[in-house]
């Protein structure tokens, strides 16, 4: 059993590569949407993914429990591919009410904090079954203005350096070429 992360940037060629593995693992596949669609725009990348999947994949939708539902879907006949990691920290990030500040310390949600460490823990755990994570590298452009962005991109980067820490395969993807960064290329 293994896990695998594949991250880049927007529009890198991260999740098509994902499915590509998923798909040729000849196993059962789960594809678990951490997305949610808030607005049109969303709405139009959620369906542009639809699309891609075969029809026999089953869609889980899950915005913030992630590690309870990895618990539940993982078995060694199956793939579960989780589409991605920073919607997901997104979603945890703006889980509570609270207005952000321009400057100064962002305070994380208790709901964040809490998931990521179940998530970490999970991955410290012996793999149930196949896992492949996406996600999104954000800390490769300029520092963002704004508080909230800066904190983003900083729990992003430190999210994706733990999952890929225990992650048995990194992959990091460039205009839609892989490069093997951990473990065996693809």
């Amino acid at each position: 059993m293994s896990r695998t992360l594949v991250f880049g940037g927007a529009r890198s060629g991260k999740s098509a590569l994902a499915e590509r593995l998923a798909r040729e693992s000849g196993k059962e596949v789960i594809y678990l949407a951490t997305s949610q669609a808030g607005d049109t725009e969303m709405a139009a990348r959620i369906a542009h993914h639809r699309e891609r999947r075969p029809v026999e994949w089953q869609t889980v939708e899950e915005a913030t429990a992630l590690a309870k539902t990895l618990r539940r879907l993982c078995a060694p006949e199956r793939v579960v591919l989780v589409d991605c990691l920073t919607l997901w920290l997104s979603n945890l990030l703006f889980s509570s009410d609270r207005a952000y500040p321009e400057v100064g310390a962002v305070e994380l949600p208790p709901l964040l904090s809490w998931e990521r460490s179940d998530l970490l823990a999970w991955l410290d755990e012996p793999a149930a079954g196949e896992v492949i994570f996406v996600s999104n590298e954000v800390g490769m452009g300029i520092v963002p203005v704004g508080a909230v962005s800066r904190t983003f991109v900083d729990e992003a980067g430190r999210l994706n350096q733990d999952v890929a820490a225990r992650c048995e395969r990194v992959l990091f993807v460039a205009a839609g070429l892989p490069l093997a960064l951990k473990g065996a290329p693809c």
